[in-house]
């Protein structure tokens, strides 16, 4: 199973991978923007394997990281496996 996950853009460098600072709740990661070149610093953008493959609005981003965390304080994700609830 594949997982993208929302994160927003925080800056981003002028190189040829449009290597971007990237937001996922406070931890910040290095993404490349090359496959959206429309993204812009404060988008939203989903992220996998280090490349932001789509942009999504301020709302969309915040109900996934929602659901995200309500799955976690239900203890259905853990270790970036999905098992079932206890």
């Amino acid at each position: 199973m594949c997982l993208a996950v929302p994160g927003q853009v925080l800056n981003i460098q002028d190189d040829t991978l449009r290597t971007a600072t990237v937001s996922f709740g406070g931890v910040t990661k290095s993404v490349s923007l090359a496959l959206v070149p429309e993204a812009g610093v404060g988008d939203y953008v989903i992220v996998h394997v280090g490349f932001a493959i789509s942009r999504l609005d301020e709302e969309a981003a915040r109900r996934t990281l929602e659901t995200y965390a309500e799955l976690a304080a239900l203890g259905i994700a853990r270790c970036g496996r999905w098992s079932s609830a206890k």
